[in-house]
């Protein structure tokens, strides 16, 4: 049943009025009232979703490793652009760094515009970032990220499952000895990624060697200082290596061919992703698809299916992604 302001009026003792005004953010009404009438009606399950104008996608930034300058990202920006303008919403982008002493105030802007519905990308955060974005004045969505302790509408990549089909891929090529190229800033998708690299070696009673895994930067140039490093300390390397996404791999080989080791020839390695210079990297790398423009356009349809539905029942989708065989891996 709708709720009306009539009756949060009713409940609350204010006029309907003094109640409109307080649920539109309009100034006019104290602090005490506004909260007073704000609680209520979200008790009562009151929505103001004919009101939503827009649709705000606002991009977290912690240190930037991931998401500044990463081919991904754009791909699934214009996801949420494109499918936004189809459903005749306007896209307001808000970046935000955790690090900036400005973050909290622009932060208590965007949760508290009722106007707008909110995409929020959560590449690069942590689980102590997600309190705030419960206070959300309207209804939001996370993409590319997932809280264990609070819960809100999330579209991700299917990490866990998709990596272990990489690494089962390795297994039916006939390697045994399987490293590891772990990303040093440990996002969350990383983190699934290496369960589902440990599940395997465990289903296949195949251990997991300390001395393979290799953990280097997030950037291919910091990912290729940190190959060349672990190359200069580890004699003996494993015939192949799951990376936790492209970039790691394509500065990884690039370290591997300057030590002179072939790949696939020596070393075999799988990415993570499927940018489009992994096409074109030398070999062409052998990687996961990640549907990413779909990701955007299914975040924002997810949101506004919400926004109309009113539906409190939280939802967590997880997007199945594709393998990609090309050059980088042989059969020993």
């Amino acid at each position: 049943m709708k709720v009306s302001v009539r009756k949060i009026s009713e409940i609350t003792g204010f006029s309907p009025a003094t109640v409109s005004n307080a649920l539109n953010h309009k100034k006019g009404v104290n602090k005490e009232t506004a909260d007073r009438i704000l609680k209520t009606a979200e008790e009562l399950g009151y929505r103001l979703e004919e009101k939503i104008s827009k649709i705000r996608f606002v991009i977290f930034r912690r240190n930037g490793l991931i998401i500044d300058d990463s081919p991904f990202h754009p791909a699934v920006i214009e996801g949420v652009e494109r499918q936004a303008k189809s459903l005749g919403y306007e896209t307001v982008f808000n970046h935000v760094d955790i690090n900036d002493i400005e973050y909290n105030t622009q932060l208590q802007e965007i949760l508290s515009d009722a106007e707008s519905a909110i995409v929020l990308l959560g590449t690069e955060m942590q689980e102590e970032d997600f309190e705030p974005y419960t206070h959300a004045k309207n209804k939001i969505i996370l993409l590319d990220g997932w809280s264990d302790r609070y819960f809100f509408d999330s579209v991700l990549i299917s990490n866990t499952d998709s990596a272990a089909r990489a690494v089962e891929y390795l297994i039916d090529k006939g390697h045994r000895d399987i490293g590891y190229l772990r990303g040093d800033f440990r996002i969350q998708a990383f983190c699934y990624r290496e369960i589902g690299y440990r599940r395997v070696m465990d289903r296949h009673h195949l251990p997991v060697q300390p001395e393979y895994i290799a953990t280097v930067g997030t950037k291919i140039e910091t990912a290729y200082e940190g190959m060349r490093k672990y190359l200069e300390e580890t004699p003996i390397l494993p015939t192949a290596f799951f990376a936790d996404n492209d970039t790691i791999a394509i500065g990884a080989m690039q370290a591997l061919k300057e030590r002179g080791y072939d790949i696939p020839g020596d070393v075999s390695i799988i990415g993570f992703d499927n940018i489009s210079f992994g096409a074109i990297s030398d070999p062409p790398l052998t990687t996961i698809h990640v549907y990413k423009h779909e990701m955007g356009e299914m975040a924002v349809r997810e949101l506004m299916r919400s926004v109309e539905d009113g539906k409190k029942i939280k939802t967590k989708i997880q997007v199945c992604t594709d393998f990609v065989e090309r050059a980088s891996v042989r059969k020993i």
